[in-house]
């Protein structure tokens, strides 16, 4: 009995088998196929834009100096508290004047005994030369010309001495040379201060404005066809702009220019030096602090691609992916790439009208050859935003934004 049974069943699940795979079969025949994947895409216009180019930088002042005595005393006051601002003329350290103004009391009592002896010792010359071979003989003219000016001589000697004790009772304060930040004082009232001693007593920086150095690789800067050709003197210096961009990721709000390019290459570095100038009146940029700086070095007419949405290979090629007319897929490799901001500038190879790929890379793996290519947009960050609220079909979030940014890198 079982023995009939079971074929009757196994034929059972044969023909049940072969029916859905019919079934499969009509709705593969009836178009039933899985629509080209979405990416995000922006249109493509050729502009005039800066070309521009990121260094590391460092903040240096624009003026320091180690504050040093000219004279030797004791420091009688400190004027002033560590790490504050001060203006230029203000009084830093006073050093004891005891000594020096008796030294310039006693300069001034020999300049005033020197200024005595002078007009007896003219009254004489002058009657000696009216009576000269009348009874007076020439020796005795020539001593009382002699005394007359040695006596003058004695006056200018003494004056110089008063100036000399004048200055040095000036050098007692110590005043800023100019407006800055000090430092921490290194002596306290009462020690010794001596133009001799190794150490300074405090430091003064500047900091608005402040320079900014940044180290270019030497190859670029003396290239007669590189991107630093269009400003080999210092006449344009100033129209180069730079921005800053500091540790938090946000850029310095105030832009500066170049300043001066160094003439000599750094022998272990291979680098030129660099430096801009910055106005910064909140302090926020300080000598020492690590930055990385823009520079906009000029101007030129092509097609941005941006950086996220490209790939570097070797040789310092670009690679960007195209939609074509037919919403074909298309690779384009590009030479001679130029930077601007965050993205590349390609001259050649792009028309107004064409289509790139920013966004959905993922959607691309196992070779798609067909999309359907959806608006986007980038933003100033080179980074793809919705184009219209998520909540609509076609926004650009839909192509799925943050894949821009692994896809675009590779």
């Amino acid at each position: 009995m079982l023995s009939r049974k079971f074929p009757i069943a196994v034929l059972g699940v044969v023909v049940l088998a072969l029916g859905a795979c019919s079934d499969e079969g009509n709705k593969q025949q009836g178009g039933m196929k899985m629509p080209p994947p979405q990416v995000g895409v922006i249109t493509l216009d050729k502009k005039t834009v800066p070309l521009t180019t990121t260094l590391p930088a460092r903040a240096v002042s624009y003026r320091s100096a180690e504050i040093r005595p000219q004279v030797t005393g004791i420091i009688t006051e400190k004027a002033f508290k560590d790490g504050a601002y001060v203006n230029e003329g203000d009084l830093l350290y006073q050093i004891e004047q005891d000594a020096y103004e008796a030294t310039l009391a006693q300069a001034q009592a020999s300049l005033d005994k020197a200024n005595a002896t002078v007009p007896g010792l003219q009254a004489n010359y002058e009657r000696y030369a009216r009576i000269v071979n009348q009874g007076a003989t020439e020796i005795q003219l020539t001593d009382a010309r002699t005394a007359y000016e040695q006596a003058l001589a004695d006056v200018e000697s003494a004056k110089a001495a008063v100036k000399t004790a004048q200055i040095n009772l000036d050098h007692t304060d110590i005043v800023a040379p100019f407006q800055g930040v000090l430092g921490v004082s290194n002596i306290s009232i009462g020690n010794l201060a001596s133009p001799s001693s190794s150490a300074a007593l405090v430091s003064l920086d500047q900091l608005d404005p402040i320079y900014v150095d940044m180290y270019e690789s030497a190859g670029q800067v003396l290239s007669a066809t590189g991107k630093y050709a269009n400003f080999k003197n210092e006449v344009d210096l100033s129209k180069v702009k730079v921005e800053v961009l500091l540790d938090d990721g946000t850029t310095y709000s105030i832009p500066g220019h170049l300043d001066v390019s160094a003439r000599t290459v750094d022998q272990s570095t291979g680098t030129v030096n660099l430096r801009a100038v910055f106005d910064n009146p909140d302090h926020i940029l300080l000598p020492g602090m690590f930055v990385r700086s823009t520079l906009t070095i000029a101007e030129e007419a092509g097609y941005l691609i941006p950086q996220l949405a490209a790939q570097i290979e070797a040789g310092g090629k670009v690679t960007a992916k195209f939609v074509t007319s037919d919403n074909k897929v298309e690779t384009r490799v590009f030479d001679n790439v130029q930077v601007s901001g965050n993205s590349w500038l390609v001259t050649k190879g792009i028309s107004d009208g064409d289509r790139l790929i920013v966004d959905g890379f993922q959607r691309l793996i196992g070779g798609v050859a067909e999309v359907t290519p959806v608006p986007a947009e980038i933003n100033d960050k080179g980074v793809v935003v919705d184009k219209q609220p998520s909540s609509s079909g076609a926004s650009g979030g839909s192509t799925g934004s943050g894949s821009s940014t692994s896809g675009g890198n590779g």
